[in-house]
Formats: structure tokens, sequence, C-alpha cells
């Protein structure tokens, strides 16, 4: 399976089943919604931010089709400036190649660095989908279990309404 094996080590460590969805390199969602029509549920965008002192990092997780200005982000979530991560800060935290962002490269950030804000509207999904930390494939989980698995990592977490 494409991925990193941390990934799959932690969902079967938890127990938690999932649609696995090998495809041609999906950076963006435009070119992802081809590989994506057949899943249950919905694809997530996330967006990874860090503040404008560079000592906090976000990761911002809601529905593919949503659009939001970073101004209104910024307005929402209430941390100041806020700008999008470097490909070096990715990869420190995340352990990540822009493209290929996901709530499953919180399995790289040992010391829970990364905060995570979560659209309420999610939770009007059955099943969410996400990389595997590598854009040439999507994992489709159940919501519950996509709780479960945000629960066990160690990053604090918040649900928030962002549209």
């Amino acid at each position: 399976m494409i991925g990193q094996p941390q990934v799959y080590e932690c969902l079967e460590r938890l127990g938690i089943e999932f649609t696995y969805t090998e495809h041609p390199a999906a950076p963006t969602i435009d070119i992802g919604r081809q590989y994506w029509a057949d899943l249950p549920g919905t694809h997530c965008k996330n967006l990874f931010f860090r503040n404008h002192k560079g000592n906090r990092h976000y990761l911002v997780i809601f529905q593919c089709d949503a659009n939001l200005a970073i101004h209104d982000l910024e307005h929402l979530l209430r941390q100041g400036k806020l700008s999008f991560a470097s490909e070096q800060r990715m990869d420190k935290y995340l352990g990540l190649k822009p493209g290929s962002v996901s709530p499953f490269g919180l399995v790289n950030d040992a010391e829970h660095h990364v905060y995570v804000f979560l659209d309420e509207n999610l939770r009007n999904y059955s099943h969410l989908s996400f990389h595997p930390n590598d854009n040439h494939a999507s994992l489709n989980i159940r919501f519950d279990d996509f709780v479960r698995y945000m629960d066990s990592i160690g990053n604090q977490y918040e649900w928030i309404k962002l549209y």
C-alpha cells in the first residue's frame, strides 16, 4: 500500500477499518475529485498554517467543496495573523510534502506541537477520506473511527463552525 507505514500501523492498532483507493497523484481537490466519486461520505481539505511568530502550527480540516479565505480563518480561529507553513515546517512537524497534507501526518508529530481545528460540518458525513500521507492514494474511514483516531493521537483539537 502507498503511504507511510506508521499510518497503517496506527489504524491497525486502533482496530480502524478503512477503504484503500490507489490513484495517480492528486495534489489538489480538483484533481482528486475524479478518484473519490465512488467513496461514501466526503473527502477533506487539510490546510497547514503557522502563526506570525512561527512558534505555533495549525492543521485546519474541512469538507473539500468549501472555500475559506485566510482572513476569514484568522477571524474564526482567533490565533492572530496566519500564513501557510513552509515545506520545511510541513516536513519537520508532520513528515509530509505539499499536496499530501492530512491528519494522518499527526502520527509523525511526537511532541504534539500541531493544534487541529475540525469543521463542525464534518459531523454530517458517515465517512471521511484523506491521503495516507501520500497523494497517490486515499483512505476512507467511518466518521466515528476518525474521532477515535484523533482522540488517540495526542494532539489537541477542537470542533469549530468554519462556514
